[in-house]
């Protein structure tokens, strides 16, 4: 089992609020099918965005992520500011990563780096809920809260999208971000989450194998069978305890799933090739961004792909001399290279992002602390322009300097370029309107 990280609040990142309010949940399959059959009661505008087929692989590095120590160091800044890593080059002239992101920094005439997304936020809750939804939190978020006043972007893709091929359109693995949930648009687009660790032998995705006595022939009668798929595991039961709805009406579509080749084949992780495997590295994180890799070929229309334990506020450099930037470096430069080889960058967006920078001086426990007034994102596919910086930060990294953008500017370039209109006004469950991103103007620059 993967062990649970921590931020500063000292908050276990495995936190279940109550669907619609926390952002942490997620949802089985029996439970996600009975959403969606009662879901047509909810009204919302189509806008005017025709979908296109960009499917995204959002990579959420929980805690925030140092810009210094990954995409904007600082070689000419002071000792107390620059830090203990090395700025080195990459494929592209005149472009300088941390040297703990070698394999990023070969790959980066494909991707692109934006050094200049800022906000106000300084705490993870509100921070992440910004960075993940486009819309400022209406009241301060602790750091250690889940909310989700707005639904997140992989709630939204999913409420337009619906299913593909069968398979869920949001999944988050191996849980979700605290503000990763749909708020009104309903537990049917809360993410499906798969749980567990790929690397390891044993892996299965819980909700699509099936019970033995089904796969082995066992089950003699109907019932049976409805029991044995009654008795899968379900994320949260919660959602399934309403003894008025039978599973009959559930019954088909739950076999058609877990009977599909598409997906059985997508979810078997032990398919793939050895090499490519050892490419990605053979650690819980790599082998996600494998996994997710395998869902969006398939027509997974959204995948968060969730690492925690960036909140350095304590030893930072040896943690990014560490396994933890290694395996980020390894596996994101590995997704994007696969991807690429396959033609599937072109319509596969893969978004790497925290909910904020880290402090210019570094503290006295070696540290950075949190600081939302410069951060780095990388992203890549869909059309983004390959091989360039985006915007500036000052001299010694304190503020976002050229090319300014706020997370509503970034909510509204990501939906654009997934096809959905930013603009659009939506429902809630009362009926009030509610415009998807407030006064969000495109970065022109991914869109060149």
């Amino acid at each position: 089992m993967t062990p649970l990280t921590h931020n500063c609040a000292g908050m276990p990142r495995r936190d279940f609020l109550q669907l619609g309010i926390g952002g942490g949940l997620g949802i089985g399959l029996a439970s996600l099918l009975r959403l969606r059959a009662n879901a047509a009661g909810l009204s919302a505008s189509p806008g005017k965005a025709s979908p296109k087929k960009v499917n995204c692989i959002m990579i959420w590095l929980d805690g925030g992520p140092s810009h210094y120590e990954t995409f904007d160091p600082k070689p000419d800044a002071p000792s107390e500011i620059r830090g203990s890593l090395a700025a080195i080059g990459t494929s592209v002239p005149g472009i300088q990563f941390s040297e703990v992101m070698p394999n990023l920094a070969k790959a980066a005439d494909k991707l692109t780096v934006i050094r200049s997304i800022c906000h106000k936020d300084p705490n993870h809750g509100g921070g992440n809920h910004y960075m993940m939804t486009g819309m400022k939190a209406p009241v301060p978020v602790a750091c250690g809260a889940s909310v989700t006043f707005h639904p997140s972007f992989g709630s939204v893709v999913s409420h337009h999208r619906g299913v593909q091929n069968g398979i869920p359109p949001y999944m988050s693995l191996p849980r979700s971000s605290r503000s990763g949930g749909p708020n009104f648009l309903g537990g049917k687009h809360a993410p499906f989450l798969l749980t567990g660790n790929p690397n390891e032998k044993s892996f299965q995705v819980r909700d699509v194998v099936l019970p033995p006595e089904i796969s082995e022939g066992r089950a003699e009668s109907r019932r049976e069978l409805r029991a044995s798929l009654d008795r899968m595991k379900r994320y949260e039961d919660k959602l399934a305890e309403d003894p008025a709805i039978a599973f009959d009406q559930y019954y088909q579509q739950g076999v058609d799933i877990v009977m599909s080749p598409k997906a059985q084949a997508a979810f078997d992780i032990h398919r793939e090739d050895p090499q490519l495997r050892d490419a990605y590295g053979r650690n819980d994180f790599g082998q996600r961004l494998l996994l997710a890799r395998r869902l969006v070929e398939v027509g997974v229309s959204w995948m968060t792909v969730y690492f925690g334990g960036w909140d350095h506020h304590t030893k930072l450099f040896a943690a990014y001399k560490g396994d933890q930037a290694k395996k980020m470096d390894q596996g994101v430069a590995a997704l994007i290279n696969d991807l690429d080889s396959r033609g599937l960058l072109e319509t596969t967006m893969v978004v790497l992002l925290g909910e904020f920078g880290r402090t210019p001086k570094i503290n006295k426990d070696g540290g950075r602390d949190h600081w939302p007034h410069a951060m780095s994102v990388l992203m890549a596919g869909a059309g983004i322009p390959r091989g360039q910086v985006v915007g500036a930060t000052d001299a010694k990294g304190y503020y976002a300097s050229e090319s300014v953008y706020r997370p509503e500017d970034f909510a509204a370039s990501l939906y654009t370029k997934m096809g959905i209109d930013h603009a659009q006004i939506l429902h809630t469950n009362t009926g009030r309107p509610l415009q998807l991103v407030n006064n969000g103007r495109m970065m022109k620059e991914l869109f060149v």
